[in-house]
């Protein structure tokens, strides 16, 4: 490789490392990710991703802590002693099925895995944001830990072209195209759920239509949204010191139509 070429990768590399420990941070803060759970990205131009080790912290989580795994979950950079997640398989099996998908997170986010848990209940797209799940929110019926190869496929496989999934009786996958959309998405996932639990405390719930969500979704600016929750969120975040000063740089999406 180029030495051009090579900075170019190192730099695209650290600025996805530094958006996975923010992502995760701010999930964290926003008790959506909890003491398990992950944030993934796809390295580009690599059969390789980025994420966590199995045991660090994720309130603690930094950039330099990140694993490389190929697309078998195998370690191919990082500290020998580490490994990653027993799920490394949710985010590599998806990666191999939807070349569309750049960044996952899998969490554990009480009140909407209870929408997996109630018979005759569905979660469904009850807020306008929410158009991202128009084409549904499968569940997936095995409540295990997804910690082979064949469980991921099975995983991907119920996931589809969708943009969620429950697992049953166990947490959440989202899956976007940009880490700072993932962060989006995965706020927008949990407010919907929230709002159709309380909205079902009122009294019959009125779903957005198929119509309703096809306007919206027509007018939606998606990375113009992306981008101005991610400029919210980051600088609050660094307001209140959950994120170091110096990760500034790497966290600056610039001209919001390259991302």
């Amino acid at each position: 490789m180029h030495g051009q070429a090579k900075l170019n990768e190192l730099t695209v590399e650290q600025r996805l490392r530094h958006e996975i420990a923010a992502v995760t941070l701010l999930l964290v803060q926003e008790r959506i990710l909890g003491y398990s759970g992950h944030v993934s990205a796809r390295l580009p131009g690599r059969d390789a991703i980025l994420i966590q080790p199995i045991h660090q912290s994720r309130a603690e989580l930094r950039p330099e802590h990140l694993l490389v795994c190929d697309m078998a979950g195998h370690l191919i950079g990082g500290p020998a002693h580490e490994r990653p997640p027993s799920e490394v398989f949710i985010h590599t099996e998806i990666y191999k099925a939807r070349p569309d998908v750049n960044a996952i997170a899998h969490y554990h986010h009480d009140l909407t895995t209870t929408f997996s848990l109630v018979e005759g209940s569905q979660l469904r797209p009850i807020k306008n944001h929410a158009v991202r799940w128009a084409n549904g929110i499968p569940i997936h019926p095995e409540p295990d830990h997804i910690n082979t190869p064949e469980q991921g496929n099975a995983l991907a496989g119920t996931l589809g072209s969708r943009n969620a999934l429950i697992i049953r009786a166990h947490g959440e996958v989202v899956v976007a195209e940009t880490l700072p959309a993932l962060l989006m998405d995965c706020i927008h996932f949990t407010e919907n759920a929230e709002a159709l639990y309380h909205a079902s405390l009122l009294g019959a719930v009125v779903p957005l239509s198929a119509d309703e969500l096809n306007r919206f979704g027509k007018s939606l600016k998606r990375t113009k949204h992306s981008v101005k929750l991610w400029t919210y969120y980051i600088g609050r975040a660094k307001a209140d010191g959950i994120l170091p000063g110096d990760w500034g740089p790497h966290l600056e999406l610039g001209d919001a139509t390259n991302l």
